[in-house]
């Protein structure tokens, strides 16, 4: 189930064709953009759009916050655990390299960011198996607990 949210709305339209993606979103213009396609699968409308959402939440996060759900990923990669909990975080995962995370390179901080993204609507979307879910279920745990012990659910998540 969705977390209570709290912040100005987000203004969500449908769009015959996105071309290659699903979604975009604008921060500043508080605007989320939905390929029609995604009405088209049984939860992909609520995955994709809480995935979205969760952009909102990742930019008013606080920094250390942020690093921490870092520090999370570092752990798995140097578990060298495979898989993502969605496609966008996923494909970024595979083109880093060990520069990229030392040096928190930007392809660094968009992984880190499509992943924290893909994991909130793994949780929050209400099913558990999806093609895209290719995390190991162990490690599907931790990040379970990471978020529901740091995003502020009581008081609502800030977007």
């Amino acid at each position: 189930m969705l977390p209570r949210l709290s912040g100005r709305p987000i203004r969500v339209e449908i769009r015959r064709c996105l071309g290659p993606h699903l979604a975009a979103t604008s921060i500043p213009r508080r605007l989320v953009l939905l390929d029609a396609s995604v009405l088209h699968r049984r939860g992909e409308f609520e995955r994709i759009l809480i995935h979205e959402i969760f952009h909102f939440a990742w930019v008013r996060l606080p920094n250390a916050t942020r690093q921490s759900w870092e520090e999370v990923l570092i752990t798995e990669l140097d578990r060298n655990v495979p898989g993502e909990l969605g496609w966008s975080a996923e494909w970024r995962k595979c083109k880093l390299s060990r520069s990229d995370r030392q040096s928190r390179t930007r392809a660094w901080r968009r992984y880190a960011c499509e992943s924290f993204c893909d994991s909130a609507a793994w949780l929050f979307a209400g099913f558990r198996t999806h093609d895209d879910f290719t995390l190991p279920p162990r490690f599907r745990h931790f990040r379970r607990n990471w978020l529901e012990a740091n995003l502020p659910v009581s008081s609502g998540v800030p977007i």
